[in-house]
């Protein structure tokens, strides 16, 4: 199989994945570099994954399903444009002869969903929309701090292995915050000095994986100490609640420059 991060807009990936000769995308906001790599490459589309309804998820979808004939999936509470097969936590789909497990993920939007493989040449593999960040996670545009909190626990508790195949390059600015929040996680520090290089030479930093998330992301961190001092100092927040110190971190990052 083969795992590409397809450029688009500003700062969005497009997943796709294929092998050889089909191949799925995920969250498809622009159709143009989707045909372009299809047509270069000779390849397929079978299937659309969707996780939530932004309009650079899904502004793509109706002109690549029109063009290919791919069977579209997406969250069953959330509008997508039709036909898709609506999926929610439990759910099952295979495609490219993977199984990907449906994780109800709320916070980002009501009905965010992320699909998960537990194995996919060796290893699980995540695409998770914008819920999980590399050092990060999405703003709360329509769910609440303790959605959110439960949303990146149920992804912190997947396989350490698991590539986490996120849909934005905003790997350095979430680094910038978490070691605000941080300053002395040496991991955090050394992993930000690969991701500066990886960017120097104009490569992806992702996909990252559940195991280093746990270790350097302040969202996924909200029970460590050190995390939870920082989010008191900043606003006050109650250390022992960790929905309180998550709720002050993503609004000290929405205005952190």
């Amino acid at each position: 199989m083969n795992l590409i991060p397809l450029p688009a807009f500003q700062d969005n990936y497009l997943w796709l994945l294929h092998d050889g000769q089909r191949a799925l995308v995920v969250d498809p906001g622009d159709a143009d570099p989707v045909r372009e790599f299809l047509t270069a490459s000779g390849l397929q589309l079978e299937a659309i994954l969707v996780t939530h309804h932004h309009p650079d998820h899904i502004g793509g979808l109706d002109a690549l399903r029109d063009a290919t004939g791919a069977r579209v999936f997406g969250p069953a509470r959330e509008r997508i444009p039709q036909p898709l097969q609506r999926l929610a936590q439990g759910d099952r789909i295979e495609a490219l002869g993977l199984v990907f497990e449906v994780l109800d993920v709320p916070g980002h939007t009501a009905g965010h969903i992320a699909y998960f493989c537990k194995d996919m040449d060796g290893a699980p593999l995540l695409f998770c929309g914008d819920t999980l960040f590399s050092g990060g996670c999405g703003r709360l545009f329509e769910g609440t701090p303790a959605q959110m909190l439960d949303s990146l626990d149920k992804l912190a508790a997947l396989p350490g292995a698991t590539r986490v195949c996120c849909t934005h390059e905003y790997t350095l600015s979430n680094l910038k915050f978490a070691t605000a929040v941080e300053p002395g996680n040496a991991q955090l520090d050394h992993y930000r000095q690969q991701c500066e290089q990886r960017r120097s030479h104009g490569e992806p930093t992702l996909p990252s994986t559940i195991a280093l998330e746990r270790s350097i992301n302040p969202f996924l961190r909200t029970g460590i100490p050190a995390v939870a001092r920082a989010a008191h100092d900043h606003d006050g927040a109650d250390e022992a609640d960790q929905v309180a110190v998550f709720a002050t971190l993503r609004q000290w990052k929405n205005g952190f420059r």
